[in-house]
């Protein structure tokens, strides 16, 4: 880690003396010896990560080389908040001629050090160097079958059946291929939730998830729900499952108190329902039902130990594909790994980033040894052996996964934009940083140290989680290396093992009485709050931001509710990333304009917004949705922007906009149709910008009808533009000639069409997501010609009230493969034209017990389409509750 400090510090050091050469004039020179002496130390710093773990002195020579550089970089940055905000020139030729002392100060540090190597016999470092997906899944077969017999067993008493097993061993991949066998989704099809507890039980959320899956009402009854105590939610459950069979995974169960504070939520009724739990802890499973015996869950065999492991060091090839000269190394490691599946598969990404060679599994096979034999179990092995071996860039990118909770989904949009405000993302030519960011982020999953967790059409990783183990190893490891530190509870704030030298915090409750406490992190770059419930999720002001961090490169607030915002905010020239969406602030202040360094400033739903952004000249991503003031801003200044959401049409035609070259997403709203054609002009020159979201304002009455020709025409210049949103009406669709030509994603609502729009958009020629929600189309037929959407695989028509059939010809999207038909009553023919369909939603007026015919349920209401598919043995089915007397059911192929 100390390699990836020093290279940081190194490129920002680099950066700084171009960016703010005015203020380092009188000191360059000093400061580019610093950087050179930096350099030096890196040489020697390529092994020292891996051997500070065997030997102690090269630890803390390591620990003395980390400290330094950030030292160094305090001092820079230092100098230069205070070369910004002064005005007086007596002040800063004094604090020149103090940062010239102590950057002197910081080479003699440097010097001592590399000579300090000598003298502690530490004299072969720099000799030599090194250069989570759904796996799928081996062994558990019998393992399953026990299990789905257990719980499809007809004793009717409500029966708790446990997974009891070490962390890493595959209970939830175990839970989890047990609550998807067909088996049991028909056993417990209308009445199934999962939900995870972690070692951070809180109950009233976890009704919370398990309400959303199974018995959320109408859109007022979920906001009742979130707004009842946790004894009301708790009691609100129990009701409702009270008559039903119910099947309810407790995933990560960790104490018997936990059991306790939840098991009341869970009728007693003998009706067959069952709770899934897994847990490490066997007297929790014992707790919480004496009669059932736990599921001890047994390591992998040799055999389904070396499958795995092939399926991960060799992903897409065959799982037996492994070298003859290579499968004795391999064999060796992998008994190394004990059965452990979390090791075996993080060993396995670690391998397939390596050359398939002898000498360099030989090393591998080699440092496995010296981690185990430091008494560290199979998991924290591989995972510090994989630490070690990512490369300087990726190893800051890894530990920033400790800022967030457990079992935490994370946009994978959002911490990109964090890692390049962080520095993490170098600056290439030709290349976004936030595109160079995704790839490090993809790097990670390779190697099974981050998973994976939705994915977009165009197959772009969306979200993303990460595993327990290795959100405990990354908050153990980035504690030690003063990288960052999380705080749960206002009694870690105040603990004395807390580190002064710690650069980044994530504060998970107790905001008010952390902005209150006093702090002793000057140096904190990074300051992040996370709304993990309603409780003590406010801050009634801001100043202790900058007293206490003054440094600060990014501030996220966002969900946290904030009294106000002082002037002060506008001193912390650092910043570069801002977040304070749905915090209730009101109004920015003015001062915001001096944040000049600011890349990303997501104020979405502050209702006032002062006209200083242009300032914001490195401004790369600007988030405004949801104000409510006059105030036209001016944007043509910020020539980095990449993101524009929340312009108003008429503050977009004050601008320059030939200067937005760099624009990629736009979302802005007003009422096109009146200006349509320099609107249409000024899009066709942005030559970057691939995503646009139209946010049409009403129409003049009259002034157009469904025999006239639509307003929106020349969209075909948008040559780049591959995604489009149309959110209002439109009454009449252009010709398909007349539509961007690469649109691949296109989304329609509150249209207003009177005529069937499928003629159209079936020509679209790229088009392979296409959305028609609610109101955007008034008539009762669409058909699909035998020509129609020779490229669509997504389609989606949902609240679309008057539409009675839908009809697709033969020869008609013949690559669909998701179809989802939600509140909408209608007929549908053709479907067994469509052989690439895999996936059908259907939503379903029902009740909320269904009477039992010959084993099955009747669904009042099913279309005879729905009927079909149900009654063929192509197709599975699954289903869950939407509302009240309403539901979707699942079609699946396997």
């Amino acid at each position: 880690m100390a390699e990836a400090v020093v290279s940081f510090v190194v490129e920002r050091l680099g950066d700084l003396l171009i960016q703010k050469a005015v203020f380092l004039k009188g000191v360059r020179s000093q400061v580019e010896r610093l950087l050179e002496e930096l350099k030096r130390m890196q040489c020697f710093l390529k092994d020292a990560d891996a051997r500070q773990e065997e030997d102690e002195r090269v630890r803390n020579w390591v620990s003395e080389i980390r400290n330094t550089a950030y030292d160094a970089e305090d001092i820079v940055d230092i100098f230069i908040r205070n070369a910004e905000t002064k005005h007086s020139i007596f002040k800063k030729w004094m604090d020149l001629n103090k940062i010239g002392k102590e950057i002197e100060a910081i080479q003699i540090r440097i010097q001592d050090i590399s000579k300090s190597r000598v003298t502690y016999g530490i004299t072969n470092i720099g000799e030599a160097t090194n250069s989570a997906n759904d796996q799928g899944i081996v062994g558990f077969q019998n393992d399953t079958n026990l299990l789905v017999e257990r719980l499809l067993r007809k004793d009717q008493r409500r029966t708790v059946v446990s997974i009891v097993g070490m962390g890493g061993i595959g209970k939830t991949t175990l839970a989890k291929k047990v609550y998807n066998d067909r088996r049991v989704v028909d056993h417990f099809q209308y009445c199934r939730a999962w939900v995870y507890v972690s070692l951070d039980c809180k109950p009233r959320d976890i009704f919370q998830r398990i309400i959303n899956q199974i018995s959320l009402s109408s859109e007022c009854e979920a906001e009742r729900t979130e707004k009842l105590q946790e004894d009301e939610l708790r009691d609100f459950l129990h009701d409702f499952l009270k008559e039903k069979r119910y099947l309810v995974v407790l995933d990560d169960l960790w104490k018997s108190e936990d059991w306790k504070y939840v098991a009341n939520a869970f009728p007693r009724e003998s009706n067959g329902s069952r709770l899934l739990l897994t847990t490490r802890n066997k007297d929790v499973a014992l707790h919480a039902d004496p009669l059932s015996v736990p599921h001890t869950i047994q390591l992998l065999s040799a055999n389904e130990s070396w499958r795995l492991f092939c399926r991960t060091a060799f992903p897409g090839d065959d799982p037996e594909s492994c070298p003859l000269e290579l499968r004795e190394l391999g064999e060796k490691m992998v008994g190394k790994c004990a059965g452990l599946p979390l090791a075996i598969v993080v060993l396995g990404g670690l391998l397939s980033r390596k050359k398939k060679s002898p000498t360099d599994w030989a090393k591998v096979l080699n440092n496995i040894g010296v981690h185990l034999s430091g008494g560290k179990d199979g998991v924290d092995a591989m995972l510090n052996l994989s630490f070690i071996d990512l490369p300087p860039y990726l190893k800051s990118c890894f530990l920033y996964f400790s800022l967030f909770p457990d079992d935490h989904v994370i946009s994978v949009r959002k911490i990109c934009r964090l890692w390049v405000a962080e520095g993490f993302i170098p600056q290439q030519d030709g290349r976004r940083m936030e595109d160079m960011a995704e790839d490090y982020l993809n790097e990670l999953i390779d190697r099974n140290l981050v998973q994976m967790v939705r994915m977009s059409t165009n197959e772009r990783v969306r979200e993303c989680r990460i595993h327990d183990l290795a959100r405990d190893f990354s908050i153990k490891k980035a504690k030690e290396e003063s990288f960052a530190e999380i705080q749960q509870s206002i009694a870690s704030v105040h603990s004395t093992s807390s580190s002064t030298n710690s650069r980044r915090h994530g504060i998970f409750s107790d905001f008010e009485r952390y902005a209150s406490n006093k702090h002793s992190t000057p140096h904190l770059r990074s300051l992040l709050f996370f709304k993990l419930d309603d409780k003590s999720c406010q801050v009634s002001q801001l100043d202790f931001v900058y007293k206490c961090f003054k440094l600060l490169r990014v501030i996220d607030l966002d969900g946290v509710e904030i009294g106000r915002m002082t002037s002060s905010f506008g001193k912390l020239i650092h910043l570069r990333y801002l977040g304070l969406s749905h915090t209730g602030l009101e109004t920015l202040p003015t001062s915001i304009g001096n944040l000049t360094s600011l890349q990303t400033l997501d104020v979405r739903c502050v209702k006032n917004v002062p006209n200083v952004i242009w300032k914001m000249e490195n401004l790369r991503h600007l988030l405004v949705d949801g104000r409510t003031d006059d105030m036209p801003l001016q944007i043509d200044t910020l020539r980095n922007l990449q993101t524009l959401s929340g312009i108003r049409f008429n503050e977009w035609g004050d601008n320059d906009l030939s200067k937005l070259t760099t624009l990629q997403k736009l979302k802005i709203r007003g009422k096109f149709e009146l200006e349509w054609v320099k609107f249409s002009d000024s899009i066709a020159k942005l030559e970057n910008l691939q995503s646009l979201s139209l946010v049409i304002q009403s129409l003049p009455s009259n002034r157009f009808t469904s025999e006239e020709q639509s307003p929106f025409l020349a969209m075909n210049s948008w040559l780049h533009l591959y995604k489009m949103v149309m959110n209002g009406p439109i009454v009449q669709l252009p010709a398909a000639h007349e539509f961007p030509p690469s649109l691949t994603q296109l989304t329609l609502q509150g249209s207003g069409l009177g005529r069937d729009p499928m003629p159209i958009l079936g020509n679209l020629p790229k088009l392979s997501t296409l959305r028609l929600r609610t109101g955007s189309y008034h008539g009762t037929a669409m058909q699909v010609s035998s020509f129609g959407f020779l490229q669509l695989k997504k389609l989606q028509i949902s609240d679309l009230d008057r539409l009675k059939w839908i009809y697709v010809e033969k020869g008609g999207m013949p690559r669909l493969a998701q179809f989802q038909v939600i509140e909408v009553d209608c007929s549908i023919y053709g479907l067994n034209h469509l052989s690439h369909l895999h996936e059908v939603d259907v939503s379903i007026n029902a009740s909320s017990r269904f009477p039992l015919i010959d084993g099955l349920e009747v669904f009042p209401g099913l279309p005879n389409w729905a009927r079909s598919l149900m009654s063929s043995s192509d197709w599975h089915h699954t289903w869950r509750h939407t509302g009240e007397n309403k539901g979707v059911i699942h079609f699946y192929r396997k």
